[in-house]
């Protein structure tokens, strides 16, 4: 079976537990970023992010394993935002779901997360590797009955339902174009692996794909740099739903490609994009998406795509979404981060971004890790 047709398979189901979202040109956005602008609204996803898909997919597929009938219960660990798309996937398909997060994930998800349904939420250990592993050895052990083990991005199942969001764009773009550019922010790399899929599906090669994180959650550039999949000894990033220490293989792999510039803005610069598109669009996201809608504003795209920016290009944003943000929140990152309100052209922009990052331009080939 196709991965095409998977997807239709899945969408037949009464119970699917994503939804097809809008793609909606933005006035305000094209004319900060100078080209034509697309918005892929994952924010209105059963979870309010794209993790909907991906998760919701790969349940799918479990349950095709199990006995009809089974009621398995379902456990995922998770930084927040997969753990909440777990939570909605199982109460959509009538399941339980307990999911295991960090210490460290703030309390505002913690409620959100029990307060979509979630059978119980368990925190522990400092990042999402050791909620994983306790969840894993100490938690699914102890029940003798059938359960799912639902992983926040490594897994093939995962990126096919991430996929979809590519299908959907490609059907959505207007007279049947290819974008110009993809925007997507990275973490672990599921949604990154599940465009790449889709676009080899679709044979869209000509579409460049930046890839964005933030400082000190750069997985994916550390391991450029270092020529290997490499471990972040510590993610010192506010962005927690992008605090993925490793890549998987196969977005190192999809990053090789000619297509893909990636790219690493501070998280003021997040902020940023967060707070003004609250402003231009009224959509609230968290910084692990704000930092894809920074690119759009103050010569940040040209810089991204390495080339100058064209009237006539057409660029996708996805924006992910995420639930961390309230706002507070927006107005608290507005006042702490206000100089950026302020930058006083493209050069005093390119100044601060080169003393936030330790590089003379913020151009793909040139950022480089923290000491």
């Amino acid at each position: 079976m196709t991965v095409s047709e998977s997807i239709i398979r899945a969408q037949e189901k009464a119970s699917q537990p994503w939804v097809e979202t809008p793609l909606r040109e933005s006035y305000v956005l094209s004319q900060a970023a100078g080209c034509r602008v697309f918005l892929k609204l994952e924010t209105v996803q059963p979870s309010g992010s794209f993790k909907s898909r991906g998760i919701g997919y790969y349940l799918l597929r479990r349950l095709e394993e199990l006995p009809v009938g089974s009621q398995p219960h379902i456990f995922c660990s998770s930084g927040g935002n997969a753990g909440l798309a777990a939570v909605h996937a199982a109460r959509a398909l009538g399941l339980p779901c307990t999911v295991v997060v960090p210490q460290t994930i703030k309390p505002l998800m913690v409620t959100k997360i029990k307060a979509a349904g979630a059978f119980e939420v368990i925190q522990h250990g400092n990042a999402w590797a050791d909620a994983d592993e306790y969840m894993r050895t100490e938690i699914m052990t102890k029940t003798t009955k059938p359960t799912i083990y639902a992983p926040p991005f490594d897994h093939p199942d995962i990126w096919t339902g991430n996929s979809t969001i590519m299908h959907e764009i490609a059907a959505q773009m207007p007279s049947g174009t290819a974008p110009d550019a993809i925007i997507c922010s990275v973490g672990g790399g599921g949604l990154f692996n599940g465009i790449h899929q889709a676009m080899d599906s679709l044979a869209m090669h000509s579409t460049t794909v930046v890839a964005v994180e933030t400082e000190g959650a750069h997985s994916l550039k550390t391991s450029m740099n270092a020529g290997q999949v490499v471990t972040m000894p510590k993610i010192t990033s506010l962005a927690t739903s992008l605090g993925c220490a490793r890549v998987t293989q196969s977005t190192f792999d999809y990053a090789q490609r000619a297509n893909v510039r990636t790219l690493v803005l501070p998280d003021a610069e997040a902020a940023m994009g967060c707070w003004r598109l609250a402003d231009d669009e009224r959509i609230m996201v968290e910084l692990a998406c704000g930092v894809n809608v920074a690119l759009l504003y103050d010569g940040r795209l040209e810089q991204a795509l390495g080339r100058p920016v064209r009237k006539e290009d057409k660029v996708v944003v996805v924006l992910c979404g995420g639930s961390n943000v309230t706002i507070d929140m927006l107005g608290q990152w507005r006042e702490e981060y206000a100089w950026l309100d302020n930058v006083g052209g493209k050069d005093a922009v390119q100044e601060r971004h080169d003393s936030a990052v330790g590089s003379p331009r913020c151009l793909p080939s040139d950022i480089t890790a923290p000491n």
